[in-house]
């Protein structure tokens, strides 16, 4: 066989298969990312791992309810979803035409809000016959750290992450982007349940987790003692929690009926303090059960304070090597959506018009 002859069959070779091997994509990959999992219509553009725009449009609407009404929820995302888009796209200075894929979050979510997204991202991208890529939320809180972003490290596999949220807390493995298993989560309640219901027991406004945390700065974290639930392994519980600091501002306002207004920093500083004692006391656990030191932290809750300056300190206290992510990256985007689709699009695990959003997913 002649030179010229192996030179054209590598050639086409290359030319087939490029697509399959990530080293070989010579353009650059823009990714359309949208987020409609509850209550926050997101759209970023990413050019490879790097974000372009991320748009969150929040729903004030909610708040007069003290949580999330999965109707109005669902009709606001039809609202906001095409002037989202519209604007990620333009600030990212990116045409519908230069887009190679649409990444959605497929689940788990509110059911209504899933649909606007899914069925948006199906439409647009049949429009441009381009993939579409089905996401699972709770792996792009994971991801999120892989954000080629200023200023922060990245993890390197395998690393432990901790992803605490308004509906989820696990601990989870991570060998590679996609070899996730987790290996500890709550039996009930998420931790961010636990700080909303706490706030909304203090009488305080929804979104109550973050005024918790407000307070909590201000306050003696050992001002009060609440007990640890007593759970197997690495498996979390927030239900009785949530039972003993009812009972305990209950108690204590029938004896002083300014009992909150006199103690609220103290309350939340000593509340904030438990849950913190509670997820460490099971990472440490994680940690000395696998070996490995690598902890990474993401969903909402993530942004808590307390959270992030204990996690800082676990760091030089137990030889850690802790990653917090950006902040506008811990509660619901688009961007942590768009890094799944870009590892998802260099492994060509593209989806049909076939796939389901779905309230609750495998993970």
């Amino acid at each position: 066989m002649g030179f010229d002859v192996k030179l054209n069959i590598l050639y086409r070779f290359i030319k087939y298969n490029a697509k399959s091997v990530p080293f070989m994509h010579q353009k650059p990959i823009f990714i359309l990312a949208i987020e409609s999992s509850c209550d926050d219509t997101a759209a970023a553009v990413m050019q490879n791992d790097k974000v372009l725009s991320n748009i969150v449009a929040q729903q004030a609407i909610h708040e007069q309810y003290g949580g999330v009404v999965p109707e109005l929820a669902s009709r606001a995302h039809q609202q906001n979803i095409v002037p989202v888009i519209d604007v990620a796209l333009k600030k990212a200075n990116v045409t519908k035409d230069q887009l190679s894929a649409i990444a959605f979050t497929q689940g788990p979510g509110l059911m209504g809000s899933l649909l606007v997204g899914s069925s948006f991202a199906k439409s647009m991208a049949m429009s441009l016959d381009i993939p579409i890529i089905a996401v699972n939320h709770m792996h792009a809180h994971i991801l999120a750290h892989f954000i080629d972003e200023e200023g922060f490290d990245k993890p390197e596999f395998p690393f432990l992450a901790l992803t605490i949220s308004g509906g989820h807390t696990q601990i989870v493995k991570v060998s590679s982007f996609f070899d996730m298993e987790i290996i500890g989560e709550t039996t009930d309640d998420a931790v961010g349940e636990a700080f909303d219901k706490s706030a909304k027991i203090l009488g305080l406004p929804y979104p109550g987790g973050p005024l918790v945390d407000k307070y909590a700065q201000l306050g003696n974290p050992k001002a009060y003692k609440f007990t640890k639930p007593k759970m197997p392994n690495l498996d979390f519980s927030f239900s009785g929690l949530k039972t003993q600091i009812l009972y305990f501002i209950q108690n204590n306002v029938k004896e002083n009926p300014n009992f909150i207004d006199e103690n609220r920093n103290d309350i939340c500083a000593s509340i904030q303090n438990i849950i913190i004692e509670i997820l460490m006391e099971k990472l440490k656990l994680a940690v000395q059960q696998t070996g490995i030191k690598q902890i990474a932290i993401g969903g909402g809750v993530s942004a808590n304070s307390g959270i992030r300056n204990t996690l800082k300190e676990a760091e030089k206290k137990y030889g850690w090597k802790t990653f917090i992510p950006k902040f506008e990256y811990t509660t619901d985007n688009a961007a942590m959506i768009g890094i799944v689709g870009y590892q998802r699009f260099l492994e060509n695990k593209f989806n049909d018009a076939s796939v389901v959003s779905k309230a609750r997913i495998d993970f």
